[in-house]
């Protein structure tokens, strides 16, 4: 479909008050590899990290189910 795109989004967790995992921050990325190589480098600093991907077609309103590409660590809720 025209218009369709697909986003890539390295997430990075951290521990909470509770122990538990939060999303510290979220980056797009236009590369699937170059993601999944900053998640790893991330997962050093971090107490997790996650690669996703989205389609999107933005002409109708749409956005896909997010797709695990690589994850690390402990990760919590990022939708």
């Amino acid at each position: 479909m025209p218009g369709a795109f697909t986003s890539i989004s390295v997430i990075a967790f951290d521990l909470d008050g509770s122990d538990q995992p939060a999303k510290a921050w979220e980056v797009i990325v236009g590369d699937e590899a170059v993601a999944v190589e900053k998640a790893k480098e991330l997962a050093k600093d971090h107490a997790g990290a996650l690669v996703v991907k989205r389609e999107g077609h933005p002409a109708v309103g749409e956005e896909g189910d997010p797709v695990i590409v690589f994850q690390t660590g402990r990760i919590g809720d990022f939708v």
